[in-house]
């Protein structure tokens, strides 16, 4: 049996809203006790110096994207899964656009069983191993709405429920109101959450940039806000209209959707809603440089809308921080702005940059980012986190807000570098996760 106590710790847990600091005892996995000082009473036991380092509930990811199947140049299950482990996260969810989709029962149980032996390091990577005692995250599968996520036919959803996806979502825009009303109609009786990413795509047309002052002095194709407010305010509307299903909103990005947000949620609407990490951390000024990476979909949002999604976080709006990891190759990624696929990594560098810029500048108390990467996010796919205190398993991560690294290819996990942080030097990594 493993023993391992943690001396002078910062724990933190959203749930009974403690943030101090304190001795943990872990043995074989389970919490054994939480207390100012634990005395050592075995030789066996591995004692560790934790002073600055933060010790929370695992972090969760809402939706990312991984290569295989069909993609595996871009990323594998086995480097998606160590990318994960090495950014913190214990639970993690992939979308079902991959190639083929996951879009019936036979691809979700191929996929559950590959993940029982991607746990391992990526052969041929260059990436520092993990801690010995980190293991991969658990792995959550959304089933895809629509046949092929092609948007136009339903897949049978409830044989993809009780093949174990952890809701349904295609991760794209549908633009067929009449098939979403069907859709938040059949999906009601299984119980499980349906996730939309609400975008006009005709008011989108070829744009890659929000919208305003900046998207002019760059000279890049604009996405007026109402691309998304109004596809926002159209799904609301048939929420309201069908009743109970869960609906969780993904991506939101602008200021004006968080305030649809709230009004629905004081009305009593069965929402959730996410905005990304980047979209919390960079405006518009950030694509100034043209960096590919930074093309994303939606885009980066004006000042107001970063305050806004900030504001929402605090207050609970929006309930989770997603990550919306999107690997590409460099030879994707290496074309003019307009023209890569939009999408960049982040697995690894969501929590050491939310720390960084959030929570040492005071815009969020570290209950409040942890909170929006943890608990709340699990809240939202019907997921529990493990308790935090005694005689619980532990399902923890601890994270060093000090330590120094530099993001190049030869130090993540994941097979893809696509973030415009290379080549940069980052204060802050997690150490280790027990899942």
């Amino acid at each position: 049996m493993t023993t391992e106590l943690l001396q002078q710790v910062r724990v933190i847990d959203p749930v009974s809203g403690i943030d101090n600091i304190t001795d943990v005892l872990i043995a074989d996995g389970v919490i054994q006790a939480i207390a100012p000082n634990i005395p050592n009473t075995s030789p066996d036991t591995q004692i560790r110096d934790c002073r600055g380092l933060v010790l929370g509930p695992g972090l969760v990811d809402l939706y990312s994207h991984s290569g295989e199947p069909g993609f595996e140049e871009r990323e594998t299950l086995a480097s998606f899964l160590q990318a994960a482990a090495a950014g913190g996260f214990t639970k993690v969810s992939i979308l079902p656009d991959t190639s083929p989709a996951i879009d019936n029962p036979a691809l979700v149980a191929q996929l559950q069983k590959r993940r029982q032996g991607a746990g391992g390091r990526e052969q041929g990577s260059n990436s520092a191993p993990l801690h010995p005692c980190t293991p991969a995250p658990l792995l959550h599968l959304w089933g895809a709405m629509t046949l092929d996520v092609a948007g136009k036919q339903m897949t049978e959803l409830a044989d993809l429920a009780a093949a174990g996806v952890v809701g349904f979502t295609d991760g794209l825009p549908l633009d067929n109101l009449s098939l979403v009303r069907r859709l938040l109609e059949y999906v009601q009786p299984l119980g499980k959450p349906v996730a939309f990413w609400p975008c006009d795509r005709q008011l989108s047309a070829n744009g890659v940039m929000r919208e305003g002052a900046d998207a002019l002095r760059f000279g890049l194709p604009p996405i007026p806000a109402s691309a998304e407010t109004t596809a926002i305010a159209s799904l609301l509307e048939l929420v309201a209209a069908t009743g109970n299903t869960q609906v969780h909103i993904m991506r939101v990005s602008t200021a004006r959707s968080v305030e649809l947000i709230a009004a629905a949620k004081a009305k009593g609407l069965p929402i959730t809603a996410s905005t990304t990490w980047l979209h919390l951390l960079l405006d518009t000024k950030a694509v100034k440089g043209y960096n590919t990476s930074l093309h994303l979909d939606p885009p980066l949002g004006n000042a107001s809308d970063v305050k806004a999604l900030r504001q929402g976080v605090r207050t609970g709006v929006i309930d989770a921080i997603a990550i919306d990891h999107a690997p590409y190759t460099y030879e994707e990624k290496v074309q003019a702005f307009a023209e890569a696929p939009p999408g960049a990594i982040g697995f690894e560098l969501a929590l050491p940059l939310l720390w960084q810029n959030l929570v040492e500048t005071g815009e969020l108390t570290a209950l409040e980012l942890w909170q929006a990467l943890s608990t709340r996010p699990a809240q939202c796919i019907q997921q529990k986190v493990s308790a935090f205190a005694p005689h619980h398993q532990a399902e923890l991560t601890l994270f060093d807000p000090h330590k120094t690294w530099k993001v190049e290819k030869n130090n993540l996990h994941t097979l893809s570098s696509n973030t415009s942080w290379l080549g940069q030097e980052l204060r802050g990594r997690v150490i280790q996760t027990w899942v």
